[in-house]
């Protein structure tokens, strides 16, 4: 079993910066989870993936947020981030990251930015 638990948002102005954490524990290994994702859910929207990074952080985003997101994964801490800039009103929301290859979910962290 393993618990995935994200941490770092909060609330922030527009325009402001955020970087959200995903640290792993549990009894499956780090690298078992292989590829990483987060994803969003928007008020009264369905959960979207917005970003991936594979094990040999090779990355993928949604291309609305290219350029403002950035994700990165540090296998020492068995830990993902995603760095967020220039946050917009409509990039609020519970922020979830995930095992792409295990389908384990976080808890979600929720961002709201404020006008």
């Amino acid at each position: 079993q393993v618990q995935l638990v994200e941490s770092g948002g909060g609330l922030v102005q527009d325009g402001g910066s955020l970087t959200l954490s995903c640290t792993a524990s549990g009894s499956v290994s780090w690298s078992s989870l292989g590829t990483m994702a987060w994803y969003r859910r928007a008020p009264d929207q369905e959960r979207v993936r917005i970003a991936v990074i594979s094990p040999t952080n090779t990355t993928y985003y949604v291309e609305s947020l290219k350029g403002r997101f950035t994700i990165s994964r540090d296998d020492a801490r068995n830990t993902i981030y995603l760095r967020m800039e220039s946050l917009k009103p409509e990039d609020s929301g519970v922020y979830y990251c995930r095992s792409e290859s295990r389908r384990y979910w976080g808890q979600g962290t929720q961002v709201t930015v404020s006008t």
